[in-house]
């Protein structure tokens, strides 16, 4: 299931030729831009074949992202429910889009309902999948609110957002990608994945837990470099991710959902201060 080296697909930053204006002179150079492609997610099972989705993303550790994708909309709960992975090398698809399809092939016999996943047909890096319709939905999949009663030291959450930006390689090439990452409790980083998209960020590092076995997440924590909206909560909600830091707001909806299902919830984490939204409960902090 993994993604071969070497194959001829889209690399993660592309070079660019531009003018640089500065104190009113300019001059042209390049500079390396981070890569947005689309990316095409096909259900396949019994014969059927059903495309869930597309999202335009950063090339790389695309079986992870459609894998993370899958499994927080449910269609998906662990390693068993897949047979395969793989790029779409069909003869009437352009060999430059081969790499921008993937192919999910399930364990099980039939395609699953899909109607869910009709909003999912068309998404963006910006904003995800948006016009989530309510809390309800994911009680009514059997997701139950998390009973992790693990607490993490202030000082180690604090520390957080300069251990993902140590290890955003991508970002620091392009300045332009958005990052998520899974920690213990120690504050030690796990993974850490890069994407245009926040959602495809995580979707990335979660997918990447499901494929080395490590769901669900009670024992981690997810830290992403932007704000934190439903969608991103929800994710770590059907991951079993406790805590969620963002260096930015929370979104009314995103605090909702993580005071529903007991998720500590974290937002403008910045050096020594950060707000706590929900689940204070686990942050060990002196009062």
């Amino acid at each position: 299931m993994q993604e071969r080296a070497g194959d001829p697909r889209p690399g993660p930053s592309v070079e660019v030729r531009i003018v640089d204006v500065r104190d009113g002179r300019s001059q042209p150079r390049f500079d390396r831009i981070a890569t947005e492609e689309p990316l095409e997610i096909r259900l396949r099972a019994g014969g059927r074949t059903k495309t869930v989705a597309i999202t335009m993303r950063t090339p790389g550790n695309d079986f992870e992202l459609a894998a993370g994708f899958l499994h927080g909309e449910g269609i998906i709960r662990g390693l068993t429910d897949l047979h395969s992975l793989s790029y779409c090398v069909d003869r009437d698809v352009a060999e430059a889009q081969r790499y921008n399809i993937v192919n999910v092939d399930l364990a099980a016999p039939e395609l699953p309902e899909l109607q869910t996943l009709e909003r999912h047909f068309t998404t963006t890096s910006a904003c995800g999948v948006c016009g989530k319709a309510t809390l309800e939905a994911l009680a009514v999949r059997g997701v139950e609110p998390l009973r992790s009663q693990e607490t993490i030291d202030p000082v180690t959450v604090a520390h957080l957002p300069e251990s993902l930006r140590a290890a955003q390689g991508l970002f620091q090439k392009t300045g332009g990608l958005h990052a998520a990452g899974l920690f213990d409790f120690t504050g030690k980083r796990i993974a850490l994945r890069e994407d245009v998209g926040r959602h495809n960020a995580v979707d990335k590092v979660i997918g990447w837990a499901l494929l080395q076995r490590e769901l669900p997440l009670g024992q981690r924590i997810l830290m992403v470099s932007g704000r934190t909206s439903y969608e991103i909560v929800q994710k770590a909600v059907v991951a079993g991710l406790p805590i969620v830091c963002a260096v930015s707001a929370p979104s009314s909806l995103a605090v909702d959902l993580a005071r529903a299902f007991n998720v500590t919830l974290v937002g403008f984490l910045r050096e020594a201060h950060f707000n706590v939204y929900a689940g204070t409960e686990r942050i060990a902090a002196s009062r």
